[in-house]
């Protein structure tokens, strides 16, 4: 049996939709991007947590892991979390404060979360996924519900504007940080279950079923899954792709 869950992502996997599924069941705990080093110093904040400055390292590591394992928790029985590749070391740095000498980030994991199932959110259409974090990054909008309103904008609006190069190094990280994950669960002997983003905005319920059933707690009623999230690609993500492709054909 696992005491929790982390979601293994890279950014615009369905990480959001799947976090807010999870959330709204009562017994799956509450995951969201604790160990992101942007967002660290807010939940320290929120959770009212001493300055890092007015203590030591160890100590400051120690009480942000409990209040992360509390909010992770959200009440139920199950801790979860989402972790992006790109913050795989910063988490694994401050969790070798708290548990030196363990041979293992798996065991160093386990040590603070418990039994763990991995779950490796990927995308199949790597160039959609680049287009979107590149609009989301442009535009400031990261996330809206399902009637269009805004749910997460970290930047005020501005237009967005194609550009061929930037498409690319975007695909060549993402490729490069999805092929990291699939090489660090080789390395710690996981098989993590696999959430496909594709698969899981077309059928939300039925990925929400297997991480429950893997997880051993019973999923909701498919007409009771609801995330809250909307899907962002619209025409100009599709006139972004055909461009990319052109111009791509253009370089070679």
């Amino acid at each position: 049996m696992h005491d929790g869950y982390i979601l293994c992502g890279t950014p615009r996997t369905g990480s959001t939709l799947l976090c807010n599924l999870l959330a709204s069941t009562p017994s799956a705990g509450n995951p969201d991007s604790y160990y992101g080093p942007a967002f660290m110093a807010d939940w320290a904040r929120d959770w009212n947590l001493p300055d890092p400055g007015s203590t030591n390292e160890y100590g400051f590591s120690h009480a942000y892991l409990a209040a992360a394992i509390r909010a992770g928790r959200g009440g139920t029985g199950k801790f979860g979390m989402r972790l992006m590749r790109e913050n795989l070391e910063d988490l694994m740095a401050n969790l070798s404060r708290i548990f030196p000498g363990l041979a293992s980030d798996k065991a160093r994991l386990e040590s603070a979360f418990g039994s763990l199932l991995y779950v490796h959110l990927s995308r199949s259409d790597k160039l959609a996924q680049a287009i979107s974090l590149i609009k989301a990054q442009q535009t400031g909008l990261w996330h809206i519900a399902p009637d269009g309103t805004e749910i997460e904008r970290l930047a005020p609006p501005q237009e967005p504007q194609y550009d061929f190069t930037l498409i690319s190094n975007e695909v060549a990280r993402i490729e490069a940080y999805d092929a990291a994950w699939s090489s660090w669960f080789a390395a710690q002997g996981i098989t993590p279950l696999c959430v496909v983003y594709e698969e899981l905005q077309v059928d939300p319920a039925t990925s929400l079923k297997r991480v429950c059933e893997a997880l051993g707690i019973p999923a909701p009623h498919p007409h009771e899954a609801r995330s809250g999230v909307a899907k962002m690609s619209d025409a100009m993500s599709e006139e972004w792709a055909r461009r990319y492709r052109q111009d791509a054909r253009t370089v070679r």
